[in-house]
């Protein structure tokens, strides 16, 4: 996947769920995963009708720019132009399970300088990504992509 959308793709890593939060709410649970690399925490709200998760799954995420798979902006008829009516033109959105958009609206550096974490928001779902400044500094974009698999 690295060659498709190499310039619209902002961060790619694999995750193991740890643990999930204490039920608050019916149809969302709040993911909290570790890198495979043990260098990146994420914690991550899900809609759990959609794409329900369990502790020990292992989880595929991208963050991207654009769904397109040469890398171009996305034009304005949004991802699901339900017009074209199954002649869609394939994207990246067709390789994963789940798929939000939303705004990263805040960043914290870490008090040692190599670590920063980023805040998303996918209308009210939430996702929050502490890892080294180097893996996350792509990330300092307004409206991405968050795209998610089971691996």
């Amino acid at each position: 996947m690295a060659s498709m959308a190499s310039d619209a793709q902002l961060f790619e890593d694999s995750f193991r769920v740890n643990r999930l939060s204490d039920p608050k709410y019916d149809k969302c649970d709040r993911l909290y995963c570790t890198s495979t690399d043990e260098q990146t925490t994420m914690d991550l709200d899900i809609n759990n009708e959609l794409f329900p998760c369990s502790v020990g799954d292992n989880l595929h995420i991208v963050i991207a720019t654009s769904l397109s798979l040469d890398g171009t902006k996305d034009d304005e008829k949004g991802w699901r132009d339900t017009s074209k009516a199954g002649a869609a033109e394939a994207t990246l959105a067709d390789m994963f399970d789940y798929v939000m958009y939303g705004k990263i609206y805040k960043f914290e550096d870490g008090t040692d300088g190599q670590r920063i974490k980023a805040y998303t928001s996918f209308g009210g779902l939430l996702m929050a990504l502490d890892g080294p400044y180097k893996k996350l500094t792509p990330l300092r974009v307004d409206n991405v992509y968050l795209l998610v698999k089971k691996i």
